[in-house]
């Protein structure tokens, strides 16, 4: 076993074109650290519909250059196989460790093989990659990123021509293609040949983003934003400049890009502590709301004053935020297709369904709900905003920005109006649709899987006092969505999907409840009995799962 260690220890050295990783290889070698060699030479990383991600550093199972350049040469030949011989890759990277070079070798080896290559002139969020791509006719994308996982980590994203993130059957027919790339010697990588390209697309990136707001609409909203040490803040500035706002308040801190992530512990502004210096520039500024983008900015999440709450502001939820984009596009006339994850509110149907609009719910991820027929509007709960299809088949941190913004400043204009009155004004229509997460992250993956076998093999049958009406295994498929490793639980008012999430070594458990509300005064009730029921659930689902 030690052997055998070492011995594929020494034949990834023999090939590895960074000396970095050789470096840290070899002293990992040298000390013998067996336990190590173990880990990094377990397997290989294993790329699907999220492409590649994890930790970087040396070996099979890290992101370094010669993982991407396999992952990059068998991308090439899949698209050498689908016809595309001579067709346009365009390649986008963030700010991370090793972005830039992961960039530059994909752009080698789609030159070497036969392929045109072009790379975005400096780190810039990933919808402006996702653009990119149709704007330029390409026949694929690639986008250098790791989103929001934490800083030691990178990843790799593929987009195919209709610019939006590949799904079965390609992801599989890539893998497959990266597992037949033989030695690396063998992959040809020139110094040059391929285009770096200017502001061009950029400048078109940020004239389509005008098309999401309303001609003529108010753009008196002020915000404080902060990028969380990501690629945003330029791009979202001229964005906000262009349309007319306010400039938006830096929180400086977090303004510019930095791989290190010194001021969070993930740089996910879902997460505990992330939007403590933004909430403490906010109090300083007084703005209308808060803006913060994930480090690739293809997130947006939001903030708003709260007297309610201790420090006086409140994240919004994304499904909260998915909510009240809906009504506005509704409010402006919106026609096409609202589509959402199974994850996400139910809240959306609802709103689409009064308005007389198509609704769809599609398996976790952008991938799924970019393809929606006659897709107007996508949302899904993790931040994730759709609001201009055809610019962007992806989530878009920017434009949902700016269609925030607007919505604030319309508000603003009806009397001083707010997003929270808004949130009430559905609650009143709809009902009150609360939700909640259940997050475990774990260092042993294994805790994942004994926790979904456990819950298929004794499911609940009733959590917080309520009856499990049906229990859905969602790795059979059903007769609206391919398979899927997840489970579906509906109550009486309530719904819960349990999944491992596909990027990061959580298990993600989704819980919504309905409360019917009479009237605006019986909405404080209706909130209490909300959060006490997803209370509830969360406790009674973690026991079920032992988790």
């Amino acid at each position: 076993m030690q052997h055998d260690l070492i011995a594929q220890a020494h034949t990834w050295l023999a090939e590895d074109p960074d000396p970095e990783t050789r470096a840290e290889l070899g002293a990992i070698v040298e000390a013998g650290d067996t336990q190590e060699l173990a880990a990094r030479f377990a397997g290989t990383l294993q790329f699907g519909t999220a492409g590649l991600r994890g930790e970087l550093g040396a070996g099979p199972m890290r992101m370094n250059r010669s993982v991407v350049i396999r992952a990059a040469a068998g991308l090439a030949a899949y698209l050498k196989a689908q016809g595309q011989e001579g067709g346009l890759v365009v390649i986008g990277y963030d700010a991370r460790y090793k972005s830039a070079e992961f960039a530059r070798d994909t752009a080698a080896v789609m030159t070497g093989a036969g392929l045109r290559a072009a790379v975005l002139p400096r780190p810039l969020p990933t919808p402006v990659l996702a653009y990119a791509i149709r704007h330029l006719g390409a026949v694929a994308g690639v986008e250098v990123t790791a989103s929001h996982n934490p800083p030691r980590d990178n990843g790799y994203k593929v987009y195919l021509g209709d610019g939006s993130q590949i799904v079965p059957p390609a992801d599989g027919e890539i893998a497959a293609a990266i597992d037949a790339v033989g030695p690396l010697a063998g992959v040809v990588r020139p110094e040059d040949g391929w285009e770096t390209l200017g502001d061009e697309v950029l400048a078109a990136y940020l004239a389509r983003t005008d098309a999401v707001l309303a001609p003529d609409s108010p753009r008196t909203a002020r915000t404080v934003y902060t990028a969380l040490h990501g690629v945003g803040t330029s791009v979202l500035t001229a964005a906000f400049t262009r349309a007319g706002f306010p400039e938006p308040v830096l929180v400086a801190e977090q303004a510019e890009p930095d791989p290190a992530f010194p001021t969070v512990a993930f740089p996910n502004p879902e997460e505990p502590g992330a939007m403590d210096l933004a909430f403490a520039t906010a109090r300083r500024a007084a703005p209308d709301l808060i803006i913060a983008n994930d480090p690739d900015a293809d997130r947006c999440a939001v903030a708003v004053p709260d007297s309610s709450v201790e420090g006086g502001w409140r994240m919004l939820r994304g499904d909260e935020v998915g909510a009240l984009l809906a009504a506005h596009l509704v409010e402006r006339g919106a026609t096409g297709v609202f589509a959402e994850s199974i994850v996400s509110s139910s809240l959306l149907g609802r709103i689409a369904e009064k308005a007389g609009l198509g609704h769809e719910e599609t398996l976790t991820g952008f991938k799924w709900i970019a393809r929606v027929d006659g897709l107007r509007y996508g949302y899904e709960e993790a931040l994730g905003y759709c609001v201009d299809p055809e610019g962007v088949r992806d989530k878009d941190g920017i434009t949902a920005a700016l269609l925030v913004a607007e919505l604030a400043s319309v508000l603003k204009e009806q009397g001083g109006r707010t997003l929270l009155d808004l949130l009430d004004d559905l609650a009143l229509a709809h009902g009150l649709h609360a939700t909640d997460q259940l997050s475990v992250r774990v260092e042993d993956l294994s805790v994942i899987a004994d926790a979904m076998t456990r819950l298929r093999e004794r499911p609940p049958t009733a959590l917080a006092g309520l009856a499990v009406t049906s229990a859905e295994d969602l790795s059979q498929g059903t007769d609206r969505l391919p398979p899927t490793d997840g489970l579906r639980y509906r109550l009486e008012g309530a719904r819960v999907i349990v999944r491992p999430s596909g990027t990061e070594p959580k298990l993600k458990c989704y819980l919504e409840v309905v409360v019917p509300v009479a009237d605006a005064a019986g909405l404080p009730a209706a909130r209490a009995r909300g959060a006490e029921l997803l209370a509830g659930i969360k406790r009674d689902l973690a026991t079920a799962a032992g988790i």
